[in-house]
Order: structure tokens, then sequence, then C-alpha cells
């Protein structure tokens, strides 16, 4: 688990200079079709001869949607946005994934904490502080460019607990081959509708670019994507949006080094309030599933039965929660019981 982490930190943290350099003499959805077609089709192969079974039709329905939301949505919104907000700056507003994770599992009826929505406010005032000197930035960014940017993090963020219950298959790297060639349909899709191909000579393409594309199809889509995933389907959503905290630092200083991007101190601030409220998002969220954690165990005892139908069913709230809390510890995932009860 430790490798799988150091892979969405560092590599993803350096994926964002890539796609820079990539689009310098590529477009950017034909660039991404190129990325996803290429690295899907190897991966697809690869785990079919690994003894990944056949994927069925409602495998391809799901890794379609999940390809849509993660790559199309999410991924797709930062190479465009690309052309125009620095590198950096695009790492620090994708941050804020974990915001966006913690909205969303609110609306689906999880409660947050009070320390949780003081994270939030927090995160979202370094958000409007960061997109509120578009205006003015010696960057050159733009503010349509990072509106793009924030609605793809919104992307990603529901195609992240969406994955987590959907029918994909139970190899993580045929699962997120699927993702790519479906993603990598779209963006060819999207490439045409753009026209994007009018004026393109691959001949033109740099040195630089073919190297980013390289490096993006293997380090940053078969590499760190099947880590990412892999882990969401093996620990809690917000344990992996804890990427969010190094990827903008690696980014922004790679950025800067390699690119000569301007850092000011506006979006040097933006970044630390974005990044604190992330830390403190996990820590009360944390503390929140500590507390869950309290209910002593002889609660459990002689506080259920079995009914006819084979559902438990509790005598005692809190044995109820124990027990909930207890399926999830064991199993890595939110779990359904008798009345409905959801823990995530």
């Amino acid at each position: 688990m430790a490798l799988a982490f150091a892979s969405i930190y560092i590599i993803w943290g350096s994926t964002y200079l890539a796609i820079r350099f990539s689009i310098e003499t590529i477009p950017p959805f034909l660039m991404a079709a190129a990325r996803f077609l290429i690295g899907g089709a190897l991966f697809y192969a690869w785990a079919r001869l690994r003894g990944a079974r056949r994927p069925s039709l409602v495998n391809w329905k799901s890794a379609g949607a999940v390809g849509l939301l993660l790559l199309f949505g999410g991924n797709g919104g930062v190479v465009w946005a690309e052309q125009t907000v620095p590198s950096g700056l695009v790492a620090v507003l994708v941050a804020t994934v974990p915001l966006w994770i913690v909205l969303i599992e609110s609306l689906r009826g999880e409660r947050p904490t009070k320390g949780v929505l003081a994270g939030i406010a927090i995160g979202f005032g370094g958000m409007i502080l960061l997109v509120g000197q578009a205006g003015f930035s010696a960057a050159g960014s733009n503010i349509i460019g990072e509106l793009i940017v924030i609605g793809a993090t919104l992307s990603w963020a529901t195609g992240s607990l969406y994955s987590r219950k959907a029918k994909l298959p139970a190899s993580s790297q045929l699962s997120t081959s699927m993702q790519m060639l479906v993603a990598g349909v779209v963006f060819i899709v999207a490439s045409f509708a753009t026209n994007e191909w009018s004026g393109f000579n691959p001949f033109n393409v740099s040195v630089s670019s073919a190297l980013s594309v390289v490096y993006l199809t293997v380090f940053g889509s078969l590499i760190a994507l099947t880590a990412y995933l892999w882990l969401l389907r093996t620990t809690t959503p917000a344990r992996v949006s804890t990427y969010a905290y190094i990827n903008p630092v690696v980014a922004v200083v790679l950025g800067w080094e390699f690119d000569s991007e301007t850092v000011s101190p506006a979006t040097i601030l933006s970044a630390a309030i974005i990044i604190s409220s992330v830390v403190i998002i996990n820590t009360f969220r944390t503390a929140k599933t500590a507390r869950k954690a309290s209910v002593p165990t002889q609660l459990v005892k002689g506080q259920f039965r079995l009914s006819r139908s084979g559902k438990l069913r509790f005598h005692e709230p809190r044995a109820r929660r124990y027990f909930d809390w207890l399926i999830l510890q064991l199993d890595g995932r939110p779990s359904v019981h008798q009345g409905g009860l959801v823990v995530s």
C-alpha cells in the first residue's frame, strides 16, 4: 500500500508539468486520446494475458461511466485548461477534490461534523482567493481556465465515489484499461468536434512533447492510475484523497524550476489555505471514525437476532452502529445492514 500511495503522491505531482510540455505541439484532446487509447490497449492485453476474465456488458457500462467521470471529465478538463493556466496553479485547484468528496457524501446522507464544515469553508475560501487573482496574475492565467479545472475536480470526486460501488471487473488492471479505452474514444470524438485536426502536422511534434506523452501513458496512466483505483477499493476515499497534500507542492516546484512559471505570494497563500483545509477535514473525519469505535464490544452481545429472512435485527441502536463500524474496518467499504444504516 505504501508504494501505491507513493505513486499517486509523486508521479501525479509531476504529470501536471508533463501535460504542459505535451500540449505545446499536440492539441490537448488529441494528446489525451493517444495517451489513453495506447495505454488502454496495452494494459487490456496484458491483463487478459495474465488471466483476467473477459468483462461483461455490465462491466463495460460501469467502467465507461467511471472513465467518463475520472478521465474525460476530470483529466480532460485539466488538459484543456493547461493551455492557459500554469501547471502548478492547476495542481493547487485540483487539491480541492477532498472538499467535493465530503460535500457529495453529505448529500448522500453522511452528516459532516462542525470541524469538517469549517475545513470546507476554509478550503473554498482559498479557492476563491486563488481564482480571484486570475484577472491580474503575472503567471498569465485566466479565470475561464480555472473554472474549467474546478469543474474537473467535481467530476473526479464524483467518479472516485461512484467507482467504489460500480460493478467493475475484479482485476484492477483490466478495469483501468477499460476506462482508458472508453475515455480515449470520447477524446477522439471531442478532438474532431473541436476541429483540433485542422492545421495539425505530426512532423511538427517536438521531442519534449512526444516524451511527455510516453511518460503520461506509462507512469501517469498505467502505474499511478492503477494504484489510485486499487486504493479506492481497499481503503476509504478520505485517505486516498491525501495525495492532495503532496501533488500541489511537487507540481509548483517543478513548474517553477523547469518551465519558469511565476509563483506569486497569493498562489502560495492560497495553496497553504487549501492544503490546510484538507488536513482539517481529514483530521475531523478520522476523529469521527474513532468515536464510532468507542462503543464497547459488550454492547453487541445479546443485542441482535437473526430473522427468518436471514437479516440481522438489532435491539440496541448503539450496537448496530458498532457492528456497522466493525464491518467497515474488516471489509474496507461502506456497508448497508438492516435499517439502512450506512457507515463510510
